[in-house]
């Protein structure tokens, strides 16, 4: 009989806190990452530094792939006129200018891609700080920020967007 009266008492107490731990408010926020990196300033100065580092890089390549293709329409068309040693020897080059051609497109994508991400991480931590500061200011319990759904409520980017780009004025 004592053995039940400690359980029917500890049931009430569990009972009695889970409804007290309900009853306080617990404040859930959202954060899109995806409209940080599109709208933040930091993610634009971001985005606007890779332009300027990968520009030079981008035309060359742009116009080696044109002048690529250039030489094999000029093959194409003078093909009938030459011998067969020039006709190879000129269908030689081109394929190894498109290696090379290929080759330097790759390390470009790979070079871009991981400074986008070096950058993009930069931004990341920045915001990351920015979600926390305004988190604790305004006693968020829980930010997320990847979510199937979200409440347009609980949606703090607005807040955290407007930090970032005060610090990035100052």
């Amino acid at each position: 009989m004592n053995h039940l009266l400690q359980r029917i008492g500890m049931a009430g107490f569990l009972s009695t806190a889970v409804l007290l731990a309900h009853a306080q408010e617990f404040r859930i926020g959202f954060v899109s990452t995806d409209r940080i990196f599109k709208e933040a300033a930091t993610a634009k100065a971001a985005q606007t530094k890779l332009e300027q580092e990968f520009s030079k890089r981008e035309k060359d390549l742009v116009d080696q792939g044109a002048s690529l293709k250039s030489g094999a329409e000029r093959l194409e068309r003078e093909a009938p006129t030459l011998s067969e040693s020039q006709r190879a020897n000129r269908q030689k080059q081109l394929v190894d200018q498109d290696r090379d051609f290929q080759r330097k497109r790759r390390e470009f994508q790979e070079d871009l891609n991981a400074r986008k991400n070096e950058e993009l991480q930069q931004v990341l931590e920045r915001a990351n700080k920015v979600v926390k500061q305004v988190a604790e200011a305004e006693k968020y319990d829980l930010i997320l920020q990847e979510a199937v759904y979200v409440n347009p409520k609980h949606d703090i980017t607005e807040k955290v967007i407007k930090v970032l780009n005060s610090a990035a004025a100052r």
